[in-house]
């Protein structure tokens, strides 16, 4: 693929180090894959960080398009950067909150927050006077964002407060919702009923990607998945989940190397035999970690596995080629690191990290295609 095509446009996919290749349709394919799993109840799409690293912009728009209304940030500016790619009839909903003197950009915006804390509601209040909604979250027990069941219980006792906030939807987050067995699962799901006991009669949003696959109890009447939508595995009880990403980066240089060679940084990798390597065009300024150094980490020409040799160093990495026939590969040839032989979670797996953390480090010297 040597097309002059990237997200920008001014970026030829032949002048960088590597093409990283975002499946729109398969972005749209599993929101609607789980937009039909958790019907009657609403699907979101989360796509904060810039959609995980992999472009917000090119992809709220067919998210649109494919019926999708709700769309969650975590900051006012991401929200702002969005507002103009969406019709009026979108909401985008900030859930960091509403900080000090955001109000009017809030407003001015039609952006709703979501609101954290009985101080951010009475902020709120005051400042949009009837005008625009919001969302209340409350803590079920992450201890991370929401009011707590004191600050629950003191906004129950002044309705005119809760009135006036504009609260159409009450959500909270669930922590172990990747781990269907965890009885903390069920614990938040019971402090999520009894918060909206205490703050009757608005809808409510618990299930992120992984809590839509602990089934019906858990959907109420607002979904919101994030990394599912990007194909990564949040779940053992997922399913139907399409991969989205592919990953090939450029062959910089080949050499054969004698025995006893040192391969990279700190030499922490000698060669036991005459081999052949190439030397690839990303590094840990691009998401490939050095933790997957000396084999920890992998590239494929075909079906044929080339481990990493030596360390990972900020723009490059080496594999050894030599399982490959003499000739199979040339400078400015690609080969996959992320793909059919090797996915995301396949990666995560082999770093020691999840795949959330590889999709939102891959970095922005690659050519991005949007297909």
């Amino acid at each position: 693929m040597e097309e002059n095509v990237s997200a920008s446009g001014d970026v030829s996919v032949a002048a960088s180090g590597g093409v990283l290749t975002i499946d729109v349709g398969a972005v749209v394919a599993n929101w609607q894959s789980l937009s039909a799993r958790v019907a009657p109840a609403r699907s979101a799409a989360v796509v904060k960080a810039d959609a995980y690293g992999l472009g917000a912009a090119p992809l709220v728009g067919p998210l649109y398009r494919a019926g999708c209304r709700d769309f969650f940030v975590v900051t006012l500016s991401e929200a702002e950067a969005l507002r103009p790619l969406l019709p009026a009839d979108a909401t985008l909903y900030v859930l960091n909150g509403l900080m000090p003197g955001t109000a009017p950009a809030f407003a001015g915006h039609g952006i709703l927050p979501v609101l954290n804390s009985l101080s951010q509601c009475r902020a709120w209040a005051e400042a949009r006077r009837g005008s625009l909604p919001a969302v209340i979250q409350v803590d079920t027990g992450m201890s991370r964002l929401g009011l707590d069941v004191a600050e629950q219980q003191a906004l129950a006792a002044e309705p005119d407060l809760l009135a006036m906030t504009g609260a159409r939807l009450i959500m909270s987050h669930l922590a172990c919702a990747d781990e269907p067995d965890k009885p903390g699962n069920g614990e938040q799901l019971s402090a999520f009923r009894a918060a909206r006991e205490r703050l009757p009669g608005f809808a409510g949003s618990l299930a992120a990607s992984s809590g839509i696959f602990l089934g019906p109890d858990y959907h109420f009447d607002l979904c919101r998945p994030g990394a599912s939508l990007y194909g990564i595995e949040t779940s053992p009880l997922a399913a139907g989940i399409r991969p989205v990403v592919s990953l090939r980066v450029r062959v910089a240089q080949l050499r054969e190397i004698e025995t006893g060679t040192a391969v990279g940084y700190g030499y922490s990798f000698r060669a036991s035999r005459t081999m052949r390597l190439a030397t690839l065009a990303t590094g840990y300024a691009d998401g490939w970690w050095r933790r997957l150094s000396n084999g920890a980490g992998a590239a494929f020409s075909g079906d044929t596995r080339l481990p990493s040799v030596g360390r990972v160093s900020m723009d490059s990495f080496s594999v050894d080629v030599s399982a490959l026939p003499e000739g199979a590969l040339a400078e400015g040839d690609l080969v996959e690191l992320i793909g059919p032989h090797q996915s995301v979670d396949d990666l995560a797996r082999a770093a020691g990290t999840i795949g959330y953390e590889v999709l939102t480090s891959l970095g922005r010297r690659y050519s991005r295609v949007y297909a």
